[in-house]
């Protein structure tokens, strides 16, 4: 990571990542693909569930985010111990994570359901998928926290096929589970549920066979843990920005849908199409912040300057390529995406001119996330928390909420217009962050990144 050229680098790292967020992307379609043929009320139940499930993944992907900051930081400083002993708390940390969603499953499932739908069937069919998909959380903590301990070691390939492994599984289980083939009885939404923490189960045993007998650089022995608050504080000094950055997603997507079901709950069932929809567009660059990350925080471990600019840069410009894909898609099939779901005459009138408006932003949001990632490999996570409460809570809610006054087309120009304020906010923290933070790291190896 610190002499390989920079674009072959970046692509043979965040390669396998894309391939196995593009399965995960395609694992979403597919999942609401199976739930919007039992009914739009399923479809309403699931994408009120989301902003939960949402937040589960921020925590899981959240601390595994500040596992591979701090190990690849380590490792770039050739402290070995200190990144094994973190690499150690981590799974103690996926632990107390899983504990907490399961208790949230267990008790608070009816009442979140409950606040935005007096409708009896999508609060039943809510609950049930929600105290599942907590309940049975602790496959995607684990599989979050040891996916980013292999990543800080430029090892992607494992990760890849662990993501692909549960997404597989996923869309296998869907229509057995859901529909009752094969013997199984037809669960329906609750079958959705079932297959998704089965695939998420499966992922992580597999990610623990690795850990255990292939893995190299992190040996792990557990009987000589011993805990650390210190290492504990230096995983959420970039992985709690990071958490709060994506439970922000969950509060905007709250906020988002008590809006829309003023309008209609199809309003909201779009809501939740969407996101399934442009996963497919932002999975990739998900999968490339992956690759971009650890080489990053390598590059800056180990001083090199030149390296970590250029990191961005590469990091940047396939973003923007994948991004700028994305809104052409979007813009040239929006109603035959929708038909995917199932999608009656009043969402297809509703979401055409929905995804056509919000894909606007995609550019904009590709070059921020990029950004957002540079922050936290560098152990600025502030700045990524500080862009997130900017573009989903102090503008585009409030946005949103103002244009609703004008009608239901209008809310959703309230995405594009925060994105280019956040963007605006990135590259000042950006530049702020390179006189600061970047320039004065010495230029060893500045030949080898050009």
């Amino acid at each position: 990571m610190g002499t390989k050229p920079m674009f072959p680098l970046v692509m043979s790292m965040a390669l396998p990542a894309m391939m196995s967020m593009l399965v995960q992307a395609l694992y979403n379609i597919v999942d609401s693909y199976f739930v919007a043929k039992v009914s739009e009320d399923a479809l309403t139940a699931v994408s009120l569930v989301f902003p939960v499930q949402n937040l589960l993944i921020a925590v899981a992907i959240g601390t595994g985010v500040g596992l591979n900051s701090l190990i690849s930081r380590r490792l770039g400083e050739g402290r070995l111990d200190d990144a094994r002993a973190a690499a150690a708390h981590g799974l103690l940390l996926a632990v107390f994570n899983w504990l907490l969603f399961a208790v949230i499953g267990l008790f608070a499932s009816r009442p979140f359901i409950s606040a935005f739908t007096a409708n009896a069937a999508v609060v039943e069919m809510g609950v049930q998928y929600m105290s599942i998909v907590c309940a049975a959380s602790l496959g995607i903590c684990m599989e979050g926290c040891i996916e980013k301990t292999l990543q800080a070691t430029g090892n992607m390939i494992y990760p890849m096929i662990s993501q692909m492994l549960g997404a597989v599984t996923n869309i296998i289980l869907d229509p057995v589970f859901i529909f009752g083939l094969g013997g199984v009885p037809k669960m329906g939404v609750a079958g959705a549920a079932i297959a998704t923490v089965l695939g998420q189960i499966l992922a992580m045993f597999f990610l623990f066979f690795v850990l255990a007998f292939r893995e190299k650089v992190l040996r792990i022995d557990l009987r000589r843990f011993k805990f650390h608050g210190g290492i504990v504080r230096d995983i959420y000094a970039v992985g709690f920005p990071s958490i709060v950055m994506q439970s922000i997603g969950s509060l905007m997507t709250v906020g988002m849908n008590a809006i829309l079901i003023r309008f209609t709950e199809t309003a909201v069932a779009f809501f939740g199409v969407y996101f399934k929809l442009q996963s497919f567009v932002f999975m990739p660059v998900f999968g490339l912040n992956q690759g971009v990350m650890p080489v990053i925080g390598y590059n800056y471990g180990a001083r090199q300057r030149h390296r970590v600019t250029s990191a961005v840069k590469v990091g940047c410009s396939i973003a923007v390529c994948i991004m700028a894909a994305g809104t052409v898609l979007f813009w040239a099939v929006p109603a035959q995406l929708l038909s995917i779901f199932n999608a009656s005459e009043t969402m297809l009138a509703i979401g055409v001119p929905a995804l056509r408006t919000i894909s606007t932003c995609f550019v904009a949001a590709a070059l921020g996330i990029l950004f957002s990632t540079a922050f936290q490999a560098l152990g600025h996570g502030f700045n990524s928390l500080l862009i997130s409460v900017l573009r989903q809570l102090v503008i585009l809610l409030p946005a949103a909420f103002l244009l609703s006054r004008v009608g239901l087309n209008a809310v959703w120009f309230a995405f594009p217009i925060a994105e280019l304020f956040a963007l605006a906010a990135s590259i000042v923290l950006y530049l702020r962050l390179y006189k600061q933070v970047i320039c004065p790291l010495g230029q060893e190896g500045g030949a080898a990144a050009e």
